[in-house]
């Protein structure tokens, strides 16, 4: 079974406008140093800036989501575009650090939450069948890494060319193709067409938080939070404080989003084939041990290599198992809202990964216990998704009934 021609323009749009938001957001430390100098401000003004963004983006997340459920995706997008464009605008000409935590953190934060995962999976699980949704999930998610492969060297470029303020508002004019783009994304969700009254929101939220599953998902993507801010930020200096040069540190965090492109699509695919708890899972069984066979083996620029690629494989596939999942329990009408809750868990990990990665070291001087943590939590994780019931609802049967009946 193929996509017809609406699906495979959602798909691709998505794909493209995750590649945009999640692929500049990646390159804003490339901006720490020359506009901390510029400024003679401390570093911490800019890390706490994007420290804020990301708690803004993971907060917000479930609020932009059941917007997207109400209005459609596309209204969401075009506002979080231009949000997007602006705020690096803003950023740009930011004076003061008051400044850039409103434009940095709060308006880019906001505007992520519009234009990332939830918004634009949600439009993709409703745009396919249910057949397919896992397969297109999983290469809409890997517009993320896309992104990270394609903006570093353009917003690089931007910086070599017209300096940092240059470099932003260059960035902040790309950000703007999102609102063309969303052209081509879903707009508002389809009414239900059964016989009995359409879910409500509170509706669904009650469903969701009464589901035993939901809660293991939401736990599950906790880990998934904490494994890739800790090991996407401490990585480069774990490497350097064991002796090798700080440039591998970029190579080993290209090779991460170079990976996690293949990653995401075949993971996305096995979803779509066998079980996807059991194939999440697999993810985290595997995370545990690939992260405890870097422990042991000597910390040498080929198994930094190794582990990156390894690591970059099993980065994001939890992305489209956990969004199909959501959709193939509960349903596609709430997606994104239920999804953006799923996902706040995500941004909780995250910030605890990075913290506490930064506090133990500066404790103990050493990364040992976040890494032996992060080996406990994979462990957890793969075995707080076996589990969960992944027979959708009830309900769900009963509203399908009248669509098998053929056309008039």
């Amino acid at each position: 079974m193929t996509l017809n021609r609406t699906a495979v323009l959602v798909v691709a749009s998505g794909t493209v406008i995750l590649a945009l938001s999640i692929g500049t957001r990646l390159t804003f430390g490339l901006f720490l140093q020359p506009m901390s100098a510029t400024m003679g401000w401390g570093r911490e003004v800019f890390a706490f800036a994007i420290a804020l963004q990301n708690l803004l983006w993971g907060a917000s997340q479930p609020f932009m989501g059941a917007l997207s459920d109400r209005i459609g995706a596309r209204k969401v997008i075009v506002v979080g575009g231009v949000g997007y464009a602006a705020g690096l605008y803003w950023m740009a000409n930011a004076g003061s650090p008051l400044a850039l935590n409103l434009s940095a953190g709060l308006l880019v934060g906001l505007s992520l939450a519009a234009t990332s995962f939830a918004v634009v999976l949600g439009a993709v699980g409703r745009a396919v069948s249910e057949e397919k949704r896992s397969m297109a999930l999983g290469i809409a998610s890997a517009g993320g890494s896309m992104g990270q492969l394609a903006m570093l060297p353009v917003a690089q470029g931007f910086i070599g060319g017209f300096g940092w303020i240059g470099g932003l508002v260059g960035l902040g004019a790309t950000a703007a193709l999102m609102v063309p783009l969303a052209a081509a994304m879903s707009g508002r969700p389809a009414p239900h067409a059964g016989g009995a009254p359409e879910q409500k929101v509170g509706e669904a939220l009650n469903e969701a938080r009464g589901h035993k599953g939901f809660w293991f998902l939401t736990g599950g993507f906790f880990v998934c939070g904490f494994h890739v801010t800790f090991i996407g930020t401490h990585l480069p200096a774990y490497m350097v404080d064991n002796g090798l040069a700080a440039s591998l540190g970029a190579v080993a965090l290209t090779l991460i989003g170079a990976f996690n492109v293949l990653g995401s699509y075949m993971w996305g695919w096995l979803g779509g084939v066998y079980s996807k708890k059991m194939v999440l899972s697999t993810i985290y069984l595997l995370r545990a041990v690939v992260i405890s066979l870097f422990l042991v083996v000597p910390v040498t620029a080929p198994s930094v290599l190794v582990f990156a690629a390894a690591m970059g494989f099993l980065w994001l596939g939890t992305v489209p198992l956990t969004s199909g999942l959501v959709g193939q329990i509960f349903g596609v009408r709430y997606l994104s809202m239920l999804f953006g809750i799923v996902f706040f868990s995500h941004q909780l990990g995250a910030f605890l990964g990075v913290w506490l990665g930064g506090y133990l070291y500066d404790v103990t001087g050493s990364y040992d216990l976040v890494w032996y943590g992060a080996v406990a939590l994979g462990l957890l994780s793969a075995a707080l998704h076996w589990p969960i019931d992944e027979s959708p609802l009830a309900r769900l049967a009963q509203q399908a009934q009248p669509e098998a009946e053929p056309a008039a």
